[in-house]
């Protein structure tokens, strides 16, 4: 079965967004989301070092999402590097002022979900990712997407 092209996953996944209010809650929600497992990965510090900087599993697993990202669109797979390079940044800013960055991902988290929930119950439609896990990671796709648009770059 081939690989679904960057406009096939958009496409599909706008089909159970469509309600303003439900995107509005996703455009707040997706990226929060996102922030918080990138949180809870940088808490599991690896034995890896780069140039004595301790590598944390988030380093790992968002190597291997932009990857992902990659072969669905390079333009995409950019904006998701920033967006990824933002959220690294946080979480090493969060761990130098001495906040649990652990206890701020699961609150984030945990909060982020109900609002989805509540988007998807307005909205009267199931989340995608129950039809396809990978939905999981188009959902930070899309909203680049529709930020990529306000400034009309292509995916």
């Amino acid at each position: 079965m081939p690989m679904k092209s960057i406009q096939e996953w958009l496409d599909e996944y706008a089909e159970s967004h469509q309600n303003a209010t439900n995107k509005l809650i996703h455009y707040i929600c997706v990226p929060a989301i996102f922030f918080s497992i990138t949180g809870l990965l940088y808490t599991v510090v690896t034995p890896l070092k780069l140039s004595g900087v301790p590598i944390t599993l988030a380093h790992i697993v968002i190597l291997l999402v932009l990857i992902y990202y990659m072969r669905l669109s390079a333009p995409l797979s950019i904006g998701m590097l920033f967006f990824c390079v933002f959220c690294l940044t946080l979480c090493n800013a969060i761990t130098m002022v001495g906040i649990k960055l652990w206890i701020v991902s699961v609150v984030v988290f945990v909060t982020a979900w109900i609002g989805q929930f509540i988007g998807h119950h307005i909205e009267g439609k199931k989340p995608s990712f129950l039809k396809d896990i990978q939905f999981l990671m188009i959902g930070p796709a899309w909203i680049m997407h529709k930020i990529y648009l306000k400034f009309g770059i292509g995916v």
